[in-house]
């Protein structure tokens, strides 16, 4: 979020709170990026807010209420207030369980692969219309595409995540395997462990595609718990995500600290992944 909005962004939290009957005398910033996440105190209620255009957070707390009613190992939303989106001064609040960490934090690949066959599962249970994963990776192709939007992106650079992006897309796309509803961004950042056990956060991403896309975003060990997986089709699916984050982290509005480092560090591990797994991704 723009510096100048988190100002904002945490008065429509602290007094949406207080309307409802929450006690907040504290905040704490606890994740900065695209939304805030903060930490409602002494009420202990975590709340995410994002300018009011977001309207995705509406999804997110339908589909959490839904997985949750499934069984599936999600971050609850928090029980006291109504769950639903709140809107003030330009900003969506939504309010969810805090969790407090537990030792130890890091998630064993047992454990978070595990967890993930059950949201899986329960995933499988449910119709709900989403974007389907080509669509997020025309975005980003799209993105790539716009010299406006990315002008700090060499010209072979700007080559290599277009020519990745489409190759990889069509090469996913056309495997023809089983899809499903999936997370979408399972990686660790989105991964809590808690005194409940694992447990998913962060569902506005979710889309319908192949589990191996989902597996793509979590470390290369957790594939080994989980059974089923087709290797080719895992290691493409890396290659392409590594592409996705790469093409946001050039995006001149991006806010993800440190983003424009990571964007040229993971350009070099794509080049790499290529290499080691002979795919052409020219013409």
């Amino acid at each position: 979020m723009q510096a100048s909005e988190v100002p904002r962004g945490v008065a429509a939290a602290r007094s949406t709170a207080s309307s409802l009957g929450l006690t907040v005398d504290d905040v704490i910033v606890l994740h900065d990026s695209n939304k805030l996440t903060l930490r409602l105190l002494p009420c202990d209620v975590l709340a995410r807010v994002a300018p009011v255009a977001h309207q995705v957070a509406r999804f997110e707390v339908e589909l959490a209420q839904r997985l949750a009613g499934a069984g599936c190992p999600v971050a609850a939303l928090e029980p006291r207030v109504e769950p639903r989106v709140h809107e003030r001064d330009g900003f969506v609040v939504t309010f969810w369980t805090y969790y407090a960490p537990v030792t130890p934090r890091e998630v064993s690949p047992a454990d978070y692969a595990h967890a993930l066959k059950r949201l899986h599962a329960g995933m499988r249970k449910l119709d709900v219309p989403t974007p389907h994963f080509t669509d997020r990776v025309e975005q980003a192709r799209q993105l790539v595409a716009n010299r406006d939007r990315t002008p700090a992106l060499a010209d072979a650079d700007r080559e290599l995540l277009g020519d990745t992006l489409r190759s990889l897309r069509r090469v996913v796309g056309e495997r023809g395997g089983a899809e499903q509803l999936l997370h979408g961004e399972p990686h660790p950042g989105n991964v809590l462990a808690t005194e409940n056990g694992v447990l998913f956060i962060d569902l506005e991403t979710c889309c319908r595609g192949p589990v191996e896309f989902d597996l793509a975003h979590a470390p290369a060990e957790v594939s080994e718990h989980y059974p089923g997986v087709e290797q080719d089709l895992l290691r493409e699916c890396r290659v392409l995500m590594l592409a996705m984050i790469t093409a946001w982290r050039w995006d001149r509005g991006d806010q993800l600290p440190n983003g424009r480092r990571l964007g040229t560090q993971w350009l070099g591990q794509i080049r790499a992944a290529l290499d080691r797994n002979g795919l052409d991704v020219r013409g």
